[in-house]
């Protein structure tokens, strides 16, 4: 499993020209997930980002969680995240996971992330989405496990 991390001030993702899901503070998360993803790693993904503390506090110390500011989430499927670059030129995308399986793993991520009592937008699996966020910070993680 692999999360891009981006703490926003907002953001939203539109399909069609419709907004499906959009957050005022807190993280845009690029989601993506192979076929040996367990429920183990899905709730301890899920665990360390609810409990990520990369948020000011009032020493303007990167001190706080999501969950201490209220943020909302917006999670983004992005199969993409599993490109191979080391051969030619057009990526290769064998390491994501199926289609299928990691579609049900994606809502499983995003129900525990709910049940840390974070509200949680999405986009749309698999189709072609428009995001456009304002980053904060920036402040950039990338988490792979």
């Amino acid at each position: 499993m692999k999360v891009v991390i981006q703490r926003v001030s907002e953001a939203k993702v539109s399909v069609n020209s419709k907004v499906l899901g959009q957050i005022d503070q807190g993280f845009c998360l690029l989601v993506a997930f192979a076929d040996e993803d367990d429920d183990e790693t899905i709730e301890y993904m899920a665990r360390k980002i609810a409990n990520m503390r990369v948020f000011s506090d009032s020493d303007d110390k990167m001190n706080l969680s999501i969950k201490d500011i209220d943020g909302e989430i917006l999670s983004i499927s992005q199969f993409t995240l599993y490109a191979d670059t080391k051969k030619g030129n057009r990526p290769s995308f064998t390491g994501a996971g199926d289609f299928k399986t990691s579609s049900a793993k994606y809502d499983q991520f995003n129900e525990a992330l709910r049940n840390y009592n974070i509200n949680v937008a999405t986009g749309e699996f698999g189709a072609d989405m428009q995001v456009s966020l304002i980053n904060d910070g920036p402040v950039t993680i990338i988490m792979e496990r």
